[in-house]
């Protein structure tokens, strides 16, 4: 399957390929969506009508606007967005991507829709795959592990890493994506019910990634202690559990060894083969943390938005970190929500997975952020649909202290 990997081979090749410098010029998204009849929220979608409509997109290559459809393993539906020049332009691409995936949709009564979890209908495997059997294996928490791969939905940001240094450089905005992160999740909590219950979480989608393996979903930042962000992610991935190991004949099972991380197996812990290039780009895949550094920046801690909803996200993320000025009042917003190190404590991220921007610190830190970007999306020239969308969305929830996990609430509360 290739040739042996040494350890200080695997070291260089993820310092160097987590982080690419650069002035910050593209953006893209990656939308997650749950598949369901428009006549009935509650019936299952199966696993033949979920290939029969779902796998022509993937196979037909990129959609009209360089989009392209994978599924997850409940599935969910996922568009990634070709990377975009500007935000406008990105918006632009995913909307008529949508509109091509909901045409495909429609003639058979499926439509897909934005929410961070499943509240209606149980987690059921469809998308059969070594990947996604060996995940069913590995975890012990099956409650946590069906619930997330079955049932869950986010948007993803991705945004370039960043120059070399100054306001846009790559080491700023990684601990910026950190110190937004609660933010981000607090602001666009929306999952928090479990079949048909509140939870008592305005997050449930993300408290299942922490209860899963935190291993590899804990923010990377906890292994910086001061140090440079690509050694400290080159730790965390190394020193993360295996979670498949591949084998060539499609009906062995993909199984590791317990508890072997991937540092384990290049120092030769694994009997039956040595590691390769290969086995390490597919073991960072298997990363979860809030933030993923591929090059780029990815944003995994928002919550699924309904209807166009994903816009907003998308542009709050660009206006804080493409925009200078936005960029520094969100460094100073976040300001009450870090310690000495400059980061937000594991607490914070609860309080805002929990609470939403019901939090007083992190309301507040919310509300300087959303003004900050309609400020930006002003001078930049956005889109009146973009810059509406984040006026709408900051007058209904960010600043009455309120998530769309609350309207959520409501209904649940009133239907009793």
């Amino acid at each position: 399957m290739g040739t042996k990997l040494s350890e200080a081979e695997a070291e260089v090749y993820v310092g160097e390929h987590c982080f690419t410098a650069g002035r910050p010029s593209r953006i893209g998204v990656e939308l997650e969506w749950l598949l369901r009849f428009a006549h009935d929220e509650t019936a299952p979608v199966g696993r033949e009508l979920s290939e029969s409509l779902i796998v022509p997109l993937e196979q037909g290559g990129p959609l009209p606007r360089g989009g392209r459809v994978t599924r997850e393993p409940g599935g969910q539906v996922e568009l990634s967005s070709a990377p975009a020049g500007s935000l406008a332009e990105c918006v632009d691409d995913v909307t008529a991507d949508l509109g091509a995936i909901a045409e495909a949709l429609a003639p058979h009564g499926l439509v897909i829709e934005g929410g961070g979890l499943d509240a209606r209908r149980p987690p059921v495997i469809v998308v059969d795959d070594p990947r996604y059997r060996t995940m069913e294996a590995y975890y012990e928490d099956k409650q946590a592990a069906y619930g997330l791969m079955c049932s869950t939905a986010s948007v993803q940001v991705n945004l370039d890493a960043g120059e070399e240094d100054g306001v846009l450089g790559w080491r700023r905005r990684w601990t910026l994506a950190h110190r937004l992160g609660p933010v981000l999740n607090a602001s666009f909590a929306n999952s928090p019910l479990l079949e048909g219950r509140p939870t008592g979480l305005k997050s449930t989608r993300q408290t299942l990634w922490w209860r899963l393996d935190r291993a590899r979903t804990r923010p990377a930042t906890e292994e910086e202690d001061g140090g440079d962000p690509r050694e400290a992610w080159t730790r965390y991935a190394l020193d993360a559990p295996v979670l498949c190991l591949r084998r060539e004949a499609p009906e062995e099972p993909w199984d590791p060894p317990r508890g072997l991380t991937f540092r384990d197996w290049l120092r030769g812990e694994c009997e039956e083969r040595e590691p390769t290039m290969e086995d390490l780009r597919y073991h960072l895949g298997t990363m979860f943390p809030p933030v993923r550094p591929r090059g780029w920046l990815e944003l995994r801690m928002i919550d699924a938005q309904a209807g166009e909803g994903w816009m907003v996200p998308l542009a709050l993320c660009w206006a804080l970190f493409d925009d200078p000025a936005a960029s520094v009042v969100a460094w100073e917003a976040t300001e009450p929500l870090v310690g000495g190190d400059g980061l937000p404590a594991w607490e914070v991220w609860q309080r805002a997975n929990r609470d939403g921007l019901a939090d007083r610190a992190i309301g507040e830190a919310a509300r300087a952020c959303f003004a900050a970007a309609r400020d930006a999306l002003d001078r930049d020239g956005a889109p009146e649909r973009v810059r509406g969308a984040l006026r709408g969305f900051a007058a209904r929830y960010v600043e009455r202290g309120r998530c769309p996990a609350d309207d959520l609430l409501d209904a649940a509360a009133l239907a009793g």
